[in-house]
């Protein structure tokens, strides 16, 4: 699989990373970690970066780079990092197609 392939980050993502970036006076790289935990199984965890390490894989939009490490793309591979508004609140999500279920808050899925 291309690595261009393995993770993916939408507009509306770049856009809130770089908005946060800025603000907090950091480089516009988000990482994507996966930790055992969460209502069912795994929960994703966000945070910005100072710079990606040599083992990550990356994928890059509008100047924003988001990062993962090895062992958390074997579980959300295919996925694409969005940024989602809605009445309930806005969050960063992920469209895992590995994840056979998750849970209301969006944050936790299980294979």
């Amino acid at each position: 699989m291309n690595p261009a392939d393995d993770i993916g980050l939408s507009e509306s993502a770049a856009k809130r990373v770089a908005a946060i970036a800025a603000r907090q006076g950091k480089p516009a790289i988000l990482r994507l970690a996966v930790d055992g935990g969460g209502c069912a199984g795994f929960q994703y965890r966000f945070e910005l970066a100072d710079a990606a390490h040599s083992d990550d894989v990356s994928a890059a939009r509008d100047g924003v780079t988001l990062v993962v490490d090895p062992v958390s793309l074997d579980l959300v591979r295919g996925s694409e990092v969005d940024f989602v508004e809605s009445l309930g609140g806005a969050s960063f999500q992920v469209r895992n197609p590995q994840a056979q279920s998750g849970c209301g808050c969006g944050t936790s899925f299980s294979i």
